[in-house]
C-alpha cells in the first residue's frame, strides 16, 4: 500500500544540483512544501554505488532521510543513446567530470558518437525518482522522454544534456524550451506525476 505524504511540510532533496533543486521545487510549489537543498543542510553525497537508476535514488533519498530527519526526495536521471548501447546512462554525471561541466560531457557524446560512425541519434532520457521517509520506507517512481541528439548544442535554459535533446514531435531543444513546456513533457515530470497521483493527492 502507498505512503501518503500530503501531510508533510518540508522535504529535503537528496541532491547538491541547483538545476535539479530549481526544477523540483517548481513541480512541488503546488502542494507548499518547502524543499530544502541537502547541500544547504551540509549533507554529505552518498557515492552511487546502484546498478540502476532506481537503486541509486533509493540509496540517495534513503541516505537523506536518515541524515535530515526529514522526508527526502532523490532524482537520478541520466541520458541514453541507442548507438551507445544505452551509455552515458547511469554514469550521465560523471562523463561531465569533477567540475560538472556538461559542455564536456556533450562534447564526448558527439565524439563517441562519431567514434562508432552511426548516424543513429535516438536517445532517451530516464528519471527515477525516490521519496523515503527516515524509518527508510521508500516509493520510487520512473519516467522517460524519447527523441533524438542535435548538435551543436542549442539553447541555454535548462541544465545538463538539455541542449542536444530534441524530444519527440518537436523542434526545439530542452535547452531552447521555457520551463513550464519542459514540465509538461520531461522525463522528471512524467516520473512526478506519477508520484504525486500516488502520495500528494491520497
Amino acid at each position: 500500500m502507498r505512503r501518503s505524504a500530503r501531510h508533510e511540510k518540508r522535504l529535503v532533496l537528496a541532491s547538491h544540483n541547483t538545476g535539479k533543486l530549481r526544477e523540483i521545487a517548481d513541480l512541488l510549489r503546488p502542494f507548499h512544501i518547502e524543499v530544502v537543498n541537502a547541500g544547504a543542510l551540509g549533507l554529505p553525497e552518498p557515492e552511487e554505488t546502484g546498478m540502476s537508476f532506481v537503486e541509486n535514488a533509493e540509496l540517495k533519498a534513503r541516505a537523506a532521510a536518515a541524515a535530515s530527519g526529514l522526508l527526502a526526495l532523490s532524482d537520478d536521471s541520466g541520458l541514453c543513446v541507442v548507438a551507445l548501447h544505452d551509455q552515458p546512462g547511469i554514469y550521465s554525471a560523471r562523463w561531465a567530470g569533477p567540475d560538472k561541466n556538461f559542455s564536456v560531457a556533450m562534447q564526448r557524446v558527439e565524439e563517441e558518437l562519431n567514434k562508432c560512425n552511426s548516424t543513429d541519434r535516438r536517445a532517451h532520457f530516464v528519471c527515477a525518482l525516490s521519496l523515503c521517509w527516515p524509518d527508510g520506507h521508500c516509493e520510487t517512481f520512473q519516467g522517460e522522454v524519447h527523441g533524438q541528439l542535435v548538435f551543436p548544442p542549442r539553447g541555454s535554459k535548462g541544465f545538463g544534456y538539455d541542449p542536444i535533446f530534441l524530444a519527440d514531435g518537436y523542434d526545439i531543444t530542452f535547452g531552447e524550451m521555457d520551463s513550464d513546456a519542459k514540465h509538461a513533457i520531461s522525463h522528471r515530470a512524467h516520473a512526478f506525476r506519477q508520484m504525486i497521483d500516488a502520495c500528494f493527492t491520497h
